[in-house]
């Protein structure tokens, strides 16, 4: 997981700005859904995950402060329009559908989709969830649901309102995979290990994106803070926080 994911950040990486953005110590109001480890997800009371210590070293950079609102994925991008928020960084896919109503950063990492799914059913294929056999899930208005319902049908596919529920619902035996970003399903592999596995892979590869304001001035100053710790090597020493096998 390590290496694929750290190959795909590199494959990404920016030329770095000549000079850095200064954003003059602004307190950044940051919507997300955190409830998706190791991307953010809360700990102690505090938001934690790859996706924050990515904006905490970007803000290093471009001198800006954090205050997390957590808020729940439907409904976020509205919220987004509405001004509720500076930013959302949420484990955001960039697409073009949502490229028409947000603003998105570069890539600041690449996953690709997989099924979670119980160890004991480690041998079954899309087409066992296709022909209504085993039955897939997945978070409601997410492009992980998307392609399930593209994979399987929308008959097969239960969705739920967080990835936590589904991976619950998989684990009770309600449903039988999640269709899930290679990089969540890892921190549950790990968590469940021996229960869950991440079975069937490769199914999309899938950019994601800080997302902002259309015509946000904080687009241009993010990208600068990326593209620096992409190329000072911070990024890939993230990576190796989050994903150490």
């Amino acid at each position: 997981m390590r290496k694929s994911v750290l190959g795909l950040i590199l494959t990404a990486a920016l030329a770095l700005p000549a000079t850095a953005a200064d954003l003059g110590g602004k307190i950044l109001n940051i919507g997300s859904d955190t409830t998706y480890p190791p991307h953010e997800f809360i700990e102690d009371g505090m938001v934690k995950g790859f996706d924050v210590d990515v904006v905490a070293e970007i803000c290093k950079r471009v001198n800006c402060q954090t205050n997390w609102v957590t808020t729940a994925w439907d409904g976020i991008f509205a919220a987004l329009a509405n001004g509720q928020f500076d930013m959302v960084v949420s484990g955001v896919t960039i697409t073009d559908e949502r490229d028409k109503i947000v603003d998105f950063s570069d890539p600041y990492i690449i996953v690709q989709q997989g099924v979670l799914m119980r160890v004991a059913n480690k041998d079954s294929t899309i087409e066992d969830f296709k022909s209504g056999k085993l039955r897939l899930s997945s978070q409601t208005g997410t492009t992980n649901a998307t392609l399930g319902e593209e994979l399987v049908g929308r008959d097969n596919l239960a969705l739920f309102d967080s990835f936590n529920n589904a991976v619950v619902a998989v684990r009770n035996g309600d449903v039988d995979g999640v269709i899930i970003d290679s990089t969540s399903a890892a921190a549950y592999e790990q968590e469940f290990a021996g229960e869950l596995t991440v079975a069937i892979k490769g199914l999309s590869s899938d950019p994601l994106g800080l997302v902002f304001q259309e015509g946000s001035p904080l687009q241009d100053a993010f990208n600068e803070g990326l593209a620096q710790i992409i190329a000072d090597g911070t990024m890939a020493k993230l990576v190796l926080k989050w994903w150490p096998k």
